[in-house]
């Protein structure tokens, strides 16, 4: 993925800077449209992550491409990192929701939490656990809680009243199958049990990390994250003069908010210091802005099949995109540079831990679904 010139980039808006929260101040993303002095978070170079090489990140048909170690060099395998970690997170998801009276609303929970999904974010809270030396078992029922927001939020998503969708995943949306009404509980009920879950499953966790978590958690879903992004969306559908700050606040709090708690829980959990659990929120930042423009190119370049969801909807629905504001390959330049920037953050870190996370973001930048 190409470099772009940074002296092309400028700043918008600082994310999540909010006085007396845990937030790392300064943090802020770089558009190419204006001409305004850069201020990033911080202006001293950062060494290079080491040569440990990720033979594992996915090409533009969704492939991976081996690339040549020396015998000297580990590789590590996204394939096999994927299927692991999927397959441990989908079994915990499916034990701790299971189907019980009253059994309407359990079949609408499970039908949704359960329809598959790539569980980027529970896998980037895992890794970041890891990452600053917790276990994957100290992470999961946080990464579980992470996915049964991210689901109520798709849920709620598809209503009617909001983004009117019949095709998620693949799949019926869940409204379309249980009804408005029933859809709207099984959204409600998921995001209640989430906060549940992670209260009272944690295990091997000191309870002050755990109520950091959950703080950490709430914060990123109210009006400091999720709603705030999703109500300035709602109301910015038809106006003609949304422009990239609107636009990234947008994205910011509705897309990356959920993507940055996912990191930040794993590394609250896993004992990292407030320096490694800061670098690993700006690398989530970062991240999760690229996932939703990314999502916007996809949006305008694959079919409805290749995605799974109902492609062209922002075109018809007439809003604010980066492709629309920027153009398709700015977008594309914006995307790589974004990823760029998220793997600065983990130089520091042990790059042999760091790799799933490097594989992540590398994934999230190619994917095409």
């Amino acid at each position: 993925m190409s470099c772009v010139n940074l002296s092309a980039w400028v700043q918008t808006c600082s994310l999540f800077n909010q006085a007396g929260r845990s937030r790392s101040p300064s943090f802020q993303i770089l558009h190419p449209l204006k001409n305004i002095p850069v201020s990033i978070v911080s202006q001293k170079r950062r060494r290079p992550i080491s040569s440990f090489s990720v033979s594992a990140v996915l090409t533009k048909q969704d492939t991976l491409r081996e690339e040549e170690e020396s015998e000297s060099e580990p590789t590590f395998s996204f394939k096999s990192y994927v299927a692991q970690k999927a397959s441990s997170v989908n079994q915990a998801l499916e034990g701790c929701v299971s189907l019980k009276d009253p059994k309407k609303i359990h079949e609408a929970m499970r039908y949704s939490l359960l329809a598959g999904g790539k569980r980027v974010r529970p896998m980037l809270c895992i890794a970041a656990c890891e990452l600053v030396g917790g276990t994957e078992s100290m992470a999961t029922p946080a990464a579980c809680a992470v996915e049964m927001i991210h689901t109520m939020s798709l849920i709620h998503d598809d209503l009617p009243c909001m983004d009117n969708d019949d095709l998620r995943r693949g799949k019926l949306t869940n409204h379309k199958v249980f009804g408005e009404d029933v859809a709207v509980l099984a959204g409600d009920a998921l995001l209640a049990f989430a906060f549940e879950h992670i209260a009272v499953s944690t295990v091997g966790v000191p309870p002050a990390r755990v109520i950091r978590a959950v703080g950490e958690l709430a914060r990123s879903i109210g009006t400091e994250g999720l709603v705030a992004g999703q109500v300035v969306d709602i109301c910015s559908e038809g106006l003609t003069d949304v422009g990239l700050e609107h636009l990234e606040f947008i994205h910011v709090h509705k897309t990356a908010a959920l993507l940055e708690a996912a990191v930040v829980l794993g590394a609250i959990l896993g004992g990292g210091s407030h320096e490694e659990v800061e670098k690993l929120r700006n690398f989530a930042r970062y991240v999760g802005l690229l996932f939703q423009v990314v999502d916007d190119i996809l949006d305008v370049t694959k079919s409805s099949q290749e995605l799974g969801k109902t492609a062209g909807k922002d075109l018809v629905a007439d809003k604010a995109t980066y492709p629309k504001l920027m153009g398709i390959e700015k977008s594309k330049e914006f995307a790589a540079k974004l990823n760029k920037d998220a793997q600065d953050q983990l130089s520091g870190f042990d790059p042999k831990k760091a790799a799933p996370l490097i594989a992540l973001a590398n994934y999230i930048a190619n994917r095409q679904n």
